[in-house]
């Protein structure tokens, strides 16, 4: 039971849900515009966005090994899953989880085409490959400092236009996800950067230059701070080409605790603050998705 449970963490099931959140996100702007909710196109996709977005905390803890062993402040959020570093299970155990998980998403995958078409297997092709990429060689993304790009590209853009092309071929009601996105996406690119913080002395010691390596730990702080300024006074603007007021509204909710973190900038310099420098970047962007998808579903 302890091994089976070492496995489940080590997947960091946790972080699986904002991709739940993003997917609905799609979907309920597709549904908005008029478009009837198709629910095994629905399920599908949700499979293979879960499954490759799991194959990749798996493939991120086998492949970011030496860097989570060296890392002396790890925290809920940064680090790893720390089940590697503990020496719970044999470090293939994550490679072969990645490995089942992506053949599962590619099943997914070619069942969505025969029930969707290409549009949704091409998108599917660049989340896998762009997942795999992350971490992998001989990419490995995240240690050329494009880790976070690729993770806002696939998290914040691909997961919901997917949803979103799987409801509605004819793409009415894209530009209102495209504005609905924006702020997200900064908020994600916002987040990973807060959580690079407190694992750049091991990620730079271990060759991974992230991009918190390559800037330094306080320029990077500071881009964190007008990332997420831009997010919400994004909001405003967004307001007036055609994202819907109740929906401006609901994302702007999260705007105290976002200024109060960027207030607290300057705990990325004290590593007893990082868990909480983690989890509030986290919470920022899971609190303004989920305040988004709510309030379109109060417009359906």
């Amino acid at each position: 039971m302890r091994a089976v449970l070492a496995f489940v963490r080590l997947g960091r099931p946790l972080f699986l849900g904002g991709g739940f959140l993003l997917y609905a996100l799609g979907a309920v702007v597709a549904a908005l515009h008029g478009h009837a909710l198709d629910w095994r196109r629905y399920a599908l996709g949700q499979g293979a966005v879960t499954a490759f977005q799991w194959m990749t905390h798996y493939a991120n803890d086998y492949f970011d090994y030496d860097a989570d062993l060296a890392n002396q402040t790890p925290t809920r959020w940064s680090g790893g899953s720390g089940v590697l570093r503990a020496g719970e299970l044999p470090r293939k155990v994550a490679l072969i989880a990645a490995i089942v998980l992506a053949l599962i998403g590619g099943g997914l995958t070619v069942a969505i085409g025969v029930a969707a078409g290409g549009t949704a297997v091409v998108t599917l092709v660049a989340i896998s490959a762009l997942a795999w990429a992350y971490s992998a060689p001989p990419l490995r993304l995240c240690a050329r400092g494009l880790g976070e790009l690729d993770t806002v590209i696939v998290v914040t853009g691909l997961v919901p236009w997917l949803a979103f092309a799987l409801q509605a071929p004819d793409l009415r009601g894209l530009g209102v996800l495209a504005l609905a996105i924006v702020p997200l996406a900064l908020l994600q690119f916002a987040m990973l950067l807060a959580i690079e913080l407190p694992d750049a002395a091991s990620d730079a010691a271990t060759g991974k230059r992230t991009l918190i390596v390559r800037l330094g730990a306080e320029r990077g702080a500071q881009v964190f701070v007008l990332i997420t300024t831009l997010a919400y006074a994004w909001l405003p603007i967004s307001s007036l080409i055609g994202l819907p007021t109740r929906v401006v509204l609901a994302a702007t909710a999260p705007v105290p605790i976002a200024a109060w973190r960027i207030s607290r900038i300057a705990d990325h310099e004290d590593p007893d603050a990082f868990a909480q420098l983690t989890f509030f970047a986290v919470f920022v962007l899971v609190a303004t998705a989920l305040a988004e998808v709510v309030a379109f579903v109060t417009l359906l």
